[in-house]
């Protein structure tokens, strides 16, 4: 169940992503509370890194481990922008987080209930507690606006490099 506590944690993870959309990175981030408080905060860095692992939730978990000493997060919420992935939620599973918090699904990679649901998969010792659709909208917008200026950027070269070709055969013509 959603409370006015879970919106204010992702409104940090929501900080996190726009640090990685600032980076060109896809915008997407995490935070990690123990007891009450922030331990770790993190966003993606797969392209500034040129890591297949450098997800938001895989650096928050990193840095949280580091944090408490131990690999076993067992009372840690984590809050993160995008439903976690087969890899981020294997990750989730290992370090024992009691509960998952995310805003918008996933429909092609998500495995905290969209595509299938690893978190609560009872073939596994460790069960996470899952709340979803926490600022869904905030979160959703954040990933569409980014990817729609991806789209808009290549459209803009595509015409100028068409334009250019242009210029040039009729440069040619003469």
């Amino acid at each position: 169940m959603m409370s006015l506590k879970d919106e204010e944690y992702m409104k940090e993870a929501i900080l996190e992503a726009k640090k990685a959309e600032a980076k060109a990175e896809v915008p997407i981030g995490a935070i990690i509370v123990l007891n009450g408080e922030i331990i770790a905060r993190a966003h993606n860095l797969r392209e500034c890194e040129q890591n297949a692992i450098a997800h938001a939730e895989l650096l928050a978990i990193d840095q949280a481990c580091k944090k408490t000493k131990s690999w076993r997060l067992e009372n840690a919420e984590l809050y993160v922008t995008l439903e976690p992935c087969p890899m981020c939620s294997g990750a989730i599973i290992l370090s024992r987080i009691k509960r998952v918090i995310y805003g918008a699904t996933d429909p092609k990679g998500g495995c905290a209930g969209t595509l299938m649901n690893l978190l609560q998969d009872e073939r596994f010792n460790h069960k996470s507690e899952i709340t979803s659709g926490v600022l869904e909208k905030e979160c959703s917008l954040l990933l569409s606006e980014f990817f729609k200026g991806i789209r808009d950027k290549k459209r803009l070269v595509k015409l100028a490099k068409k334009t250019q070709l242009d210029n040039h055969e009729g440069i040619n013509s003469l």
